[in-house]
């Protein structure tokens, strides 16, 4: 088994002493000792170090559409993992557990790069998701694990916030084959009132993943009543992403449960979430999907051009199917954005913990 401290390379020397991290834009200033706010990046032996390389809040098998990604082979299982820690301050975190959690002890399991991509194969899994907490701080993990899936042709999936630097992001991305980035409002008050961070930073990587890259995006956003959910900011939203990514980025608008530090908020109305879907499409949206909630309506997909129901999914079980084998619509041949096999995957809503035996 691997060491569980690595060196990493995003950091560099200030005048006073300290040693910043450049991984993302909060910029932590370390002395000898000291660990940034995301907890698994710390300073030792004057340098920048990854604290939990190897080590795991878990691993488990489930829906691709869980991450959720609705347009990047749909029905397949993917193997998904995170660590500790996080580099936003959210304070309705929904996996506070662990992205919030400063103790080793959550980090029991372990797993090599190689275990994890013999795992994805040996389960049938057609991807590896870097989830549960945000992937960007374990990114030396993270890219070992693209790297060794690769090489066993697995795909990689992010599930981040996208609050990263230039260069780590280009490197990050580079490995990854899809992502779902969290776009969690369009005002810099939320952002920074609520998540200790700035709304640009994750603009800019949207905008670099979209242009820049052959990813497949897909981007979400958490509704939470009384604070990112009013009609005139999902408007703002919705026309920024067609104006900036066009039509065709998929964009789950998902329920919030009261959670970490937001208890005293109630649960988000599915006709809110009805009411984001239907503002999304109106601005040009063509894949707009209601989240964590049972709307069969509202996660399906269908033909932008004819209305048909290409993918009827109810939660993360898949009904009908009218796409043909190069991915159009079985009506009127109109292609679908994604990435699509000839025939959708079976594996439905099993959520498939697995535990490794260390070698």
């Amino acid at each position: 088994m691997q060491t569980d401290v690595v060196s990493t390379g995003y950091w560099h020397e200030l005048q006073d002493g300290r040693i910043q991290c450049d991984l993302c834009p909060r910029a932590c200033k370390l002395r000898e000792g000291q660990q940034g706010l995301c907890f698994v990046r710390a300073r030792q032996d004057d340098e920048i170090v990854l604290t939990t390389y190897g080590r795991s809040s878990g691993f488990c098998v489930d829906p691709i559409e869980k991450k959720p990604l609705n347009h990047f082979l749909p029905g397949t299982p993917v193997l998904s993992f995170g660590t500790a820690g996080c580099n936003l301050a959210c304070k309705f975190c929904q996996n506070w557990d662990m992205s919030k959690s400063r103790e080793m002890d959550t980090l029991a399991a372990s797993a090599s790069p190689g275990m994890l991509a013999s795992a994805a194969v040996q389960t049938g899994c057609r991807s590896v998701a870097y989830t549960y907490n945000d992937p960007i701080i374990f990114h030396e993990y993270a890219l070992d694990v693209a790297a060794a899936c690769r090489d066993q042709g697995i795909k990689s999936v992010a599930v981040t916030a996208g609050y990263v630097c230039d260069a780590p992001r280009r490197e990050f991305f580079g490995a990854m084959d899809a992502a779902n980035i969290d776009l969690k409002a369009f005002t810099e008050s939320f952002y920074w009132e609520i998540c200790g961070a700035h709304l640009q930073d994750v603009l800019d990587t949207i905008l670099y993943v979209r242009h820049e890259t052959n990813v497949w995006m897909e981007l979400t956003t958490l509704l939470i009543p009384g604070k990112n959910d009013s009609q005139q900011e999902l408007e703002a939203m919705c026309s920024w992403v067609v104006e900036n990514l066009g039509p065709d980025v998929p964009h789950h608008f998902s329920a919030f449960h009261p959670d970490w530090k937001m208890r005293d908020i109630g649960r988000t109305p599915i006709e809110t979430l009805t009411m984001a879907r239907n503002i999304a499409r109106k601005a040009g949206i063509r894949h707009a999907y209601t989240g964590n909630v049972h709307d069969s309506l509202g996660g399906s997909t269908y033909c932008h051009n004819c209305g048909e129901t290409l993918i009827e999914r109810d939660h993360y079980v898949l009904g009908r199917w009218n796409l043909n084998d190069y991915g159009r619509c079985t009506r009127c041949t109109m292609p679908l954005a994604g990435v699509f096999d000839a025939t959708p995957g079976t594996w439905g809503a099993r959520r498939q913990p697995l535990r490794f035996v260390e070698q």
